[in-house]
């Protein structure tokens, strides 16, 4: 009987390893809270991307409520938020890019195509930006209240029902 019992020892752990697995498939990789909630928008010092004269930093973000948007040329999902940007741009709502890991010929480009929501697009080649901000992929959008406050954070792409549904109620929550 004992035989017995240490030969279904490995079926028994199988599948207790199976079941695991198979829960972790439900899980939304782009459901994480970012580590920077509640907290300052970090410090930087970049140039724009349509002006490498002029330099600019998190003073920035300061006045007014604000959607940082992380996009680059090289994001086939950044091209599919375009028009929601657009249209948070033309309700009003102050956005500002983040150029991510780009040349500067290639971010030019990809605004000249798809659009440009955006009062201030901060070129960020090295990804030094994206970094601090903990950004694993574009797109990723940060809303930073008045005081340079990091409130809400989304992961991965914006969808058309995701700015009524959550975007904008947030925006509102903190004007």
């Amino acid at each position: 009987m004992k035989r017995r019992l240490l030969l279904l020892l490995p079926l028994i752990g199988f599948l207790v390893l199976g079941a695991f697995l198979y829960m972790g498939l439900s899980i939304n990789p782009f459901d994480r809270d970012s580590a920077l909630m509640a907290r300052e928008f970090p410090d930087f010092e970049l140039t724009t991307l349509e002006d490498p004269e002029r330099v600019v930093d998190a003073s920035l973000l300061e006045g007014e409520v604000t959607l940082v948007n992380v996009w680059g040329e090289w994001c086939p999902t950044c091209k599919q938020e375009m028009p929601q940007l657009l249209d948070l741009a033309e309700d009003g709502v102050r956005l500002v890019g983040v150029d991510y890991k780009d040349t500067r010929e290639k971010g030019r480009e990809f605004l000249a195509e798809f659009g440009n929501p955006f009062e201030v697009n901060i070129f960020d080649p090295e990804g030094s930006l994206g970094f601090d901000l903990g950004v694993y992929g574009a797109p990723e959008t940060f809303l930073v209240d008045r005081d340079g406050i990091i409130r809400y954070h989304h992961t991965g792409y914006i969808r058309p029902e995701d700015v009524s549904e959550t975007i904008l109620p947030e925006v509102e929550k903190w004007r």
